[in-house]
C-alpha cells in the first residue's frame, strides 16, 4: 500500500507539472502540483475504502489527477 501511495504522489506531481508547462492550466506550478495530489490521494482513499478502480494504481492515478485539474474552478481568477 505504501508504495501504491508514493508511485501516485509522484505520478501526480509529474502530471501537476506538466500541465502547467503545455499551458494546459494557468494556476502556476504549485498550485497545479498541489491540486493534482490532492486528487490523486483522494482517489487512492475512495479506492481503499469502496474498492472502486479504473485499473491499476498508476491509470488511477492519471485519470484523478487530470480530473482534479478540470473540476477545479480556475476561470474566477483575476487576470
Amino acid at each position: 500500500m505504501i508504495f501504491a501511495l508514493f508511485g501516485t504522489i509522484f505520478l501526480a506531481i509529474i502530471i501537476g507539472y506538466f500541465s502547467e508547462k503545455t499551458g494546459f492550466t494557468n494556476n502556476g506550478y504549485l498550485n497545479s502540483i498541489i491540486i493534482c495530489v490532492g486528487g490523486a490521494v483522494l482517489f487512492i482513499l475512495v479506492r481503499f475504502m469502496f474498492g472502486f478502480s479504473f485499473g491499476s494504481h498508476g491509470v488511477n492515478a492519471i485519470i484523478s489527477s487530470i480530473g482534479a485539474l478540470v473540476i477545479v474552478p480556475t476561470h474566477f481568477r483575476r487576470k
